[in-house]
């Protein structure tokens, strides 16, 4: 049992291109179930878990962003004050890994970052692995960026079949806690 309490709250934000898979990802994370019949954010969504990581309390905030170009004007009002972000992707649509940049620059202004975003962790996920078959991005390009951005990390998840979807919240909320000397 969790309590009511909290060690830590921390406000992570999900963002990237319209359709690869944000909200799937969030909701089988927080339910441990694949919805096909997901339909597009409109503007944003937010959602809240609470769990444990080393006998402390976390409370996850979890803001999953519409990644339609006309709701990207809301994104820097609303990332001010988040801990952390996880870019999402399609690994079977070049078009959504390529649009990176233009999402990062975002962060960087609200944050003042200019080259280094350690202090801001973000992990890249190269969502719908279950459709390795039809990747078009390979995993060498999304961790090229992870270098050369000095990005967190790059997971892969499927939404769909579950593989790896509790990690990335487990891997972003362990850096959080470290960055925020907790642990």
């Amino acid at each position: 049992m969790i309590s009511s309490q909290s060690d830590a709250i921390f406000k992570i934000c999900i963002f990237g291109d319209g359709g690869v898979g944000k909200t799937a990802l969030v909701r089988r994370y927080l339910s441990g179930l694949f919805d096909e019949s997901t339909s597009m954010t409109i503007g944003l969504d937010c959602y809240s878990k609470k769990f444990k990581i080393k006998d402390l309390n976390i409370t996850l905030q979890i803001w999953d962003f519409a990644g339609e170009a006309r709701f990207r004007f809301l994104l820097p009002s609303y990332i001010t004050g988040s801990s952390g972000g996880i870019f999402m992707f399609d690994i079977t649509r070049y078009t959504s890994f390529n649009n990176f940049p233009d999402w990062l620059n975002i962060f960087k202004q609200i944050y003042k970052i200019k080259d280094d975003v350690s202090k801001y962790p973000i992990i890249i996920v190269g969502g719908k692995s279950d459709l390795n078959d039809t990747r078009s991005v390979p995993p060498e390009d999304a961790e090229n960026i992870v270098e050369n951005e000095s990005l967190y990390k790059y997971m892969e998840c499927s939404a769909k079949n579950g593989d790896n979807v509790e990690n990335i919240f487990i891997e972003i909320t362990k850096y959080m806690l470290k960055i925020a000397q907790i642990i």
